[in-house]
């Protein structure tokens, strides 16, 4: 990060702390000096230095990575890669008497902490909202950007309400932790009619939500199944009616990303209920620089395998005990 990154938009005092705390950085973990060191070229006391690293550290200005070549999980990343044609995979280590919430908390921790390796000023984020993707909003660690736009993926109303402040609070804290502009979507998640669709498709307002998802340089969601042992939201908060669920499994639907539904072998452009959703074209996951896909749980496995095999995730963060199960099941490709 830059220094005008950090002070932009800040009150000068608040900026003042941001440049002394990348300073101090800078020689801390650049030049290697040690805090007295620190402490002298720069007339502070040794305990304002600590500080300083400190607010670096919790600000997001510094990321402390280990690369451990004894470490287990490497092995099974570099399968995952291979097997599936990913750009990157990071499995995380997570202990598998705890439970799958608790996988979940640990995926989630380490998917926020890798957001600030990628984003950046001058870029477009979409989100899928979701469980998982709150998880990570509440584990972000602030970092200073410009000119960034956060835009929601799959609208959230509902029969009763277009308003849901779940997904509202998703982009809202999201788009604050980078100093980002949050851009709703204030739509159904499935319209009545594909008729009612289409033609809100064509106003101005919404065309023009539509052109900055295809310009997403990051794309961030989770994998939604009907047998996860922690649903996704749509399929919990009583979205899909009991015909719609009848229209999914007539269609041999295998799980959804952003409320766009595909089958075990990929396909999802014939399936009847994606006519009346309101999340993107799968296609688009396929083409954004970074498609990360954050994704916990045993019983999402044959989503993720789907997902794979269509190609939507170029990116996966996944469990330990999940990965392993994916890479046995998965046969590889002849």
């Amino acid at each position: 990060m830059t220094q005008s990154e950090a002070a932009a938009g800040r009150p000068a005092d608040e900026t003042g702390l941001w440049a002394s705390a990348i300073t101090v950085a800078r020689l801390y973990y650049y030049q290697q000096m040690t805090t007295t060191d620190i402490a002298h070229e720069l007339g502070l006391s040794r305990s304002k230095v600590s500080r300083l690293l400190s607010f670096a550290r919790d600000n997001g200005l510094v990321e402390i990575r280990i690369h451990d070549p004894r470490e287990h999980p490497g092995q099974l990343e570099s399968m995952l890669k291979q097997r599936f044609g990913l750009r990157r995979a990071q499995v995380v280590s997570v202990p598998e008497s705890a439970g799958e919430l608790e996988w979940l908390q640990r995926v989630a921790s380490h998917a926020a902490a890798y957001l600030n390796t990628v984003v950046g000023s001058n870029m477009v984020i979409g989100l899928a909202w979701g469980n998982t993707v709150n998880a990570i909003v509440e584990r972000l660690t602030p970092k200073a950007t410009v000119n960034v736009d956060v835009v929601q993926l799959n609208g959230s109303g509902t029969t009763q309400s277009m308003s849901n402040a779940f997904s509202s609070n998703i982009i809202m804290q999201f788009a604050a932790n980078y100093d980002a502009r949050p851009q709703p979507f204030p739509v159904p998640a499935f319209f009545e009619y594909p008729e009612t669709k289409k033609a809100l498709w064509r106003e101005r307002s919404v065309r023009r939500l539509l052109e900055m998802q295809q310009r997403a340089d990051i794309m961030l969601f989770s994998i939604g199944a009907l047998s996860a042992a922690v649903p996704s939201q749509i399929h919990s908060g009583g979205y899909l009616e009991p015909q719609d669920l009848e229209s999914l499994a007539a269609d041999g639907v295998a799980g959804d990303i952003a409320t766009v539904f595909f089958r075990d072998d990929g396909s999802y452009r014939d399936i009847a209920l994606n006519k009346r959703t309101s999340g993107p074209d799968l296609a688009l996951f396929r083409k954004a620089r970074h498609s990360i896909c954050v994704i916990s749980g045993l019983s999402k496995i044959d989503a993720i395998r789907a997902a794979l095999r269509g190609r939507f995730v170029n990116e996966l963060i996944i469990d330990e005990p999940t990965a392993r199960l994916l890479a046995a099941s998965t046969p590889q490709p002849k």
